[in-house]
């Protein structure tokens, strides 16, 4: 038993050796170089390591971040090494967020008082949009709408240290002018919408309604229908974005009854402003939605959705999916 013990002990010890040799060894690297790290969790960051080829092993990474506690700390950005590094110190320089450029990320789905406080969330970012007014954003970034909201294109943007939060906002909308110029250059002839701006806000309504991808172009199928034929959109994320704060997690009958420039319920067609940022999936099927004659659709509960061409249909659906749960 005392040998096995020592046997076992003189193991346990050559592991800690080798583990200690290969996390403090440096990286096998052609210097300087450059890689970038997008946000997301510790196996994410070390599968982007590994595809640029900065660490020979992901699981390695993943191990001694979390031995080092510093796996829930490691920071988006562009990474510099020019000199020889371990893993070790690599995780380090991660989790301080010594980058060359930093990383902020606009999220699918988010409004612009969402994107707002994070922008003013983020220490790293010089504060210039922070300070100041919708309106006058609406000027420095040039922008001819009556809202900053749907303005800005879900991405991650690099911006080098130093720089400011006006410089992330200046690129978001400069490429969702991009994107949104092309899926209106790419629209279907019979759309129903009558101009880009039109087609931005249902494709933010369409991003908010959709759980799924494959739902997306169905959804704006049923939306350009009802425009066409001027019924309304019905649709519960505009009206919670009419209610803003007032908002509570749920959605009730009075709320739908309650007048808003927003309640699709109460007022016809478009409203006056799109309600969130939509992605480039959502953008092309505004544009290019489905044929089809449905008029309704419904969740099912796992994501998708249902659509029906009458409403009897569409009661029959409600019945099955949302008056059983």
């Amino acid at each position: 038993m005392h040998r096995l013990f020592t046997v076992l002990l003189l193991l346990a010890l050559l592991g800690a050796g080798a583990g200690y040799y290969y996390a403090t060894r440096p990286l096998d690297l052609t210097l300087p170089t450059r890689f970038t790290v997008g946000p997301g969790s510790v196996r994410a960051t070390a599968a982007q390591l590994s595809q640029q080829g900065v660490i020979d092993s992901a699981l390695a990474f993943r191990l001694l971040a979390r031995l080092t506690g510093q796996d829930t700390r490691l920071k988006a950005g562009v990474y510099d090494l020019t000199q020889p590094t371990s893993m070790v110190e690599l995780i380090g320089k991660l989790a301080r967020g010594e980058a060359s450029q930093i990383a902020f990320t606009v999220i699918e789905g988010w409004n612009w008082r969402e994107l707002r406080a994070a922008l003013a969330r983020q220490q790293t970012l010089k504060p210039e949009a922070t300070l100041m007014s919708d309106a006058e954003l609406l000027l420095e970034l040039g922008i001819d709408a009556p809202s900053l909201e749907g303005q800005f294109f879900p991405d991650t943007y690099f911006v080098a240290v130093g720089g400011s939060d006006l410089q992330v906002l200046a690129r978001a909308h400069q490429r969702l002018q991009t994107k949104l110029d092309a899926a209106w250059a790419a629209r279907d002839p019979a759309t129903p919408l009558k101009n880009p701006y039109e087609a931005l806000t249902l494709a933010s309504i369409v991003e908010k309604e959709t759980g799924t991808e494959a739902d997306r172009a169905m959804v704006a199928g049923v939306f350009a229908n009802r425009l066409r034929i001027g019924m309304r959109l019905q649709t519960d994320p505009s009206v919670i974005y009419g209610m803003g704060e007032h908002y509570a997690g749920n959605i009730r009958k009075r709320d739908l009854q309650t007048d808003t420039p927003y309640n699709t319920y109460t007022r016809a067609g478009l409203p006056p402003t799109p309600i969130a940022m939509p992605g480039e999936a959502a953008l092309l099927a505004a544009t290019r939605p489905a044929q089809t004659k449905a008029l309704y659709f419904v969740a099912r509960g796992d994501g998708s959705s249902h659509f029906s061409e009458s409403l009897d249909a569409h009661n029959d659906a409600v019945n099955r999916y949302i008056r059983k749960r």
